[in-house]
């Protein structure tokens, strides 16, 4: 279900108290389970806006250069324009009133079904996000916190943050593998169930081969259907190893496809840059190579890349994937990898 409604944003200004003649920020400590997206949500910022700021700020006060430590004070940015509704705006003085256009999707959950177009960066083109398993296969399989956790609730999580993230850029997309009653989820331990199914509503087969070769025959549909336009298609795995086995996350493409070796490489270029960012002292060991002998890379049609998000049983891998504001991050950093390249198409 989507509605198209119109949001009217006041653009407030506003000053902070000066220290020896200069602005100071606004500081707050950190509690248990706070995470940067979660922090500056829960103080009135938005974080896909001042995200970078933040961390820019704070440096020296992270952990890996992206965690935050519980008790530490932190610093937040300052916000320049408040599109969040507060009940201390009445000192503030409107500047001026933008419309912003504003479609809901039901898939993404009630809290987060509200998408805000952020530009039309990706309009024209189309994507179709496959999340790896559902329906009768979990997947890799893992016990956090005594409790037992799937690939294809993290997977799907990733991959519906990666929806919104697109559609926010006026791309048009298609979510293959759907769980109408989950929507992104903020929790550690995503619930397991089996109720997924297959664009639009088709029931997933218990055979591994008919699972993949119905997600084949649907994206392969859709590209015939779309024939002239620019398509892609992204499949996202979580992947199971050695406990002992840290992995970055690695992107793969069909060998004689120029364009998805492109979309591969162009991911891969940002979570590098990223990386060097966020993680200076930690090198980035992720790789874009060709890997024909997956089933969906050798079927599909569209330019593709299949990646792999980390492994699931591995400890620091699990930080990686369970953290809702690192599912956040992937996503957003999967998502700038995929606008660089149709932009430099």
């Amino acid at each position: 279900m989507m509605r198209k409604f119109i949001l009217f944003i006041f653009v407030f200004s506003f000053q902070f108290f000066p220290v020896h003649g200069q602005d100071t920020l606004a500081t707050v400590t950190a509690e248990k389970g706070d995470g940067i997206y979660s922090l500056l949500r829960k103080h009135g910022v938005n974080p896909y806006e001042y995200y970078r700021e933040f961390i820019d700020i704070n440096l020296v006060n992270l952990r890996d250069s992206v965690h935050l430590y519980e008790g530490r004070i932190y610093a937040i940015p300052k916000v320049l324009m408040d599109t969040i509704p507060v009940v201390d705006s009445i000192q503030r003085q409107a500047k001026e009133v933008k419309e912003v256009e504003a479609k809901t999707y039901d898939i993404f959950g009630e809290k987060h079904k509200t998408v805000l177009s952020k530009s039309e960066r990706l309009k024209g083109a189309i994507y179709y996000l496959v999340s790896g398993h559902g329906g009768p296969d979990p997947g890799a399989m893992a016990v956090y916190a005594g409790k037992s956790i799937s690939e294809d609730e993290y997977a799907y999580d990733i991959t519906l943050r990666l929806a919104k993230e697109l559609l926010a850029h006026g791309a048009s997309v298609y979510i293959i593998i759907r769980d109408e009653n989950d929507g992104i989820r903020e929790e550690r331990i995503l619930e397991m169930d089996r109720d997924e199914v297959a664009y639009p509503d088709k029931v997933i087969p218990l055979n591994q081969r008919d699972r993949l070769q119905q997600r084949v025959d649907i994206v392969n549909g859709l590209y015939k259907q779309n024939k002239g336009a620019y398509q892609r298609l992204i499949v996202t795995h979580v992947d199971s190893r050695s406990v002992g086995q840290n992995i970055d996350v690695f992107f793969y493409h069909h060998e004689k496809s120029q364009n998805g070796k492109r979309l591969a490489e162009s991911i891969h270029k940002t979570f590098e840059a990223k990386y060097k960012q966020y993680q200076p002292n930690r090198t980035y060991s992720g790789t874009f190579e060709d890997r024909t002998s997956l089933f969906l890379v050798k079927k599909t049609h569209p330019a593709m890349t299949f990646i792999e998000i980390g492994n699931i049983r591995n400890e620091k891998d699990q930080r990686r994937i369970l953290d809702p504001d690192n599912r956040q991050a992937l996503a957003k950093w999967i998502s700038e990898g995929v606008i660089l390249d149709y932009e430099e198409r």
